[in-house]
């Protein structure tokens, strides 16, 4: 009896020995085991779940527009132009595509309708992006022919 007691704890201090050793039972972390190949993922022709579903490409959120403040100027399109006793009323047609009527002056986040001729209305753009132009452009935006 006392010989398998002697032999298990020769066999158990020769353990702790080798496991104490330096670099032998320690593997440094992000280093694959000995043996093992690299992980390597193979999509099979799926969509890969590893890589961004925007692809770098920058999307308009969706927002909610409660009025022209929150509106752009290129984000407009000429639907038609009304003359109301002698003042002329444009209708555009928001991103949506509901359709507003605009006058000369009302204002837009990154501008304001200069005036409204027939067939066309012209936009002074006062900021970019948020930004304050040094000089304003003025933009023309025409009714197509095919809508006249």
């Amino acid at each position: 009896m006392r010989s398998r007691t002697a032999g298990a704890l020769v066999a158990g201090v020769l353990l702790l020995a080798v496991l104490a050793a330096p670099g032998r039972g320690q593997q440094k972390a992000g280093e694959p085991k000995p043996g093992t190949a690299p992980f390597s993922y193979s999509s099979g022709g799926r969509r890969d779940p590893f890589k961004d579903l925007k692809g770098g490409q920058n999307i308009k959120e969706k927002r909610t527009i409660t009025g022209f403040a929150d509106l752009f100027l290129d984000e407009i399109r000429i639907l038609g132009i009304v003359r109301i006793k002698s003042q002329r009323v444009a209708i555009v047609s928001l991103p949506e595509g509901f359709p507003v009527t605009v006058r000369k002056g009302d204002r837009f986040a990154d501008g304001f309708i200069l005036s409204i001729e027939d067939g066309q209305i012209v936009l002074r753009q006062t900021r970019d992006r948020g930004v304050p132009l040094m000089k304003p452009r003025d933009i023309v935006k025409e009714i197509m022919p095919e809508e006249r």
